[in-house]
């Protein structure tokens, strides 16, 4: 299964905001373990340091960033993706390039806890209770 996570699910973990961080720290664990396959695009890394940085600093904000790419993959952005962005349905920019990015990498499911912001998507937007309780369903 390739899952793209949003950026809310990544400073979940990054600022361990409670009470999101136990899911969204188990969807990573099943990441590590190579149960499934993570995926951000290039520019919820950015937006991702941004916020860490001035939630933290900058050691701990590339800290997290240097673990981070070290188990998930990067999608790249390219002048495609933003171009049918732009034409999307899915009101918000950045999602509509994490939708556009998905659907260009065979993504299954996006990983938020803002469903509503995919309700146009053609990538199923999941929270991650969901998919881990999905990804256990499918083990038995």
């Amino acid at each position: 299964m390739r899952i793209l996570l949003d950026t809310n699910i990544i400073l979940d973990i990054a600022l361990q905001r409670e009470p999101f961080y136990d899911s969204s720290a188990n969807v990573f664990k099943l990441i590590d373990k190579n149960k499934i396959y993570g995926f951000v695009t290039a520019t919820t890394i950015s937006d991702i340091y941004y916020i860490a940085k001035k939630a933290k600093n900058h050691q701990l904000a590339v800290l997290f960033l240097k673990n981070l790419i070290s188990i998930i993959d990067i999608l790249e952005i390219d002048f495609k993706i933003i171009e049918n962005s732009l034409k999307s349905p899915v009101l918000d920019f950045e999602d509509a390039i994490q939708v556009e990015a998905s659907k260009k990498n065979d993504i299954d499911y996006i990983i938020t806890r803002n469903i509503d912001d995919f309700k146009y998507s053609n990538i199923k937007a999941v929270l991650p209770n969901v998919i881990l309780e999905l990804l256990k369903n499918n083990s038995k």
